[in-house]
């Protein structure tokens, strides 16, 4: 007589095994993308801080978008969130955290939140980073992420980008992921001397440039662009 209990078991133990060596398939196709990626995409275009390409091996990109996208996660392009909002392409979020001149010791505000990936990136650079989203519910989704995903140095706050974020204020950099026509007076005073201010601003209707914004120990400031970019424009209201 067939013992269908123990065909079921077998059949189950080797679903499991299938669906075991699927998952771990996945995660090194993965990790091979994340490898083209870092060398291609960031040190083959002149990103070479150690700490920078690090953080960008650590966090799983693929996971920091919608599922649809899963399959496009490391390309050289930046991707939809939802909430007309995109994640910046790879060479961007390494380039603008590499600008910003982070140590072990600094504190970071990143205006922009969207799926919390530049904020993970920075939290294995920076000894505390608090990033501000206009959208709650991309706020409260990428709090969540963030957290699931063990990145415990990161607050994520709801709400007016364009102010800063007074009560924790000063910061050693500021980075901003929206772009604007002109640095905002808050954020700007919300910086230490000596810090960092990275920022796209519109230099007309189709044109951005990504900016460096220094300020010195005095308070006065100093600009350098760095290259063209393309940025969803910065959400605030009056």
């Amino acid at each position: 007589m067939v013992n269908f209990s123990n065909i079921k078991m077998i059949f189950n133990w080797i679903m499991t095994f299938l669906n075991g060596q699927k998952k771990e398939l996945d995660h090194w196709d993965q990790k091979s993308r994340s490898q083209q990626m870092i060398q291609k995409q960031l040190i083959g275009r002149g990103i070479l801080n150690a700490q920078v390409i690090r953080a960008m091996e650590h966090v799983p990109r693929h996971l920091f978008v919608p599922v649809v996208s899963y399959e496009e996660a490391y390309e050289d392009r930046p991707l939809p969130i939802g909430f007309n909002q995109t994640i910046s392409q790879p060479y961007i979020v390494a380039l603008m955290a590499e600008l910003a001149q982070l140590k072990a010791t600094s504190k970071v505000l990143e205006i922009g939140t969207g799926s919390g990936y530049l904020a993970a990136v920075l939290s294995l650079i920076a000894k505390k980073v608090f990033t501000m989203e206009y959208n709650e519910i991309l706020a409260n989704t990428a709090r969540k992420r963030l957290k699931d995903l063990k990145f415990d140095n990161i607050e994520v706050g709801i709400g007016q980008g364009y102010l800063g974020w007074k009560e924790y204020q000063p910061f050693d950099s500021i980075l901003v992921s929206a772009a604007i026509d002109h640095p905002p007076q808050a954020i700007v005073k919300q910086l230490k001397s000596n810090g960092t201010l990275v920022i796209p601003l519109e230099r007309s209707n189709d044109f951005q440039e990504l900016v460096v914004i220094k300020k010195n120990r005095d308070g006065i400031l100093s600009q350098r662009s760095i290259l063209p970019v393309r940025f969803v424009p910065f959400v605030r209201s009056e």
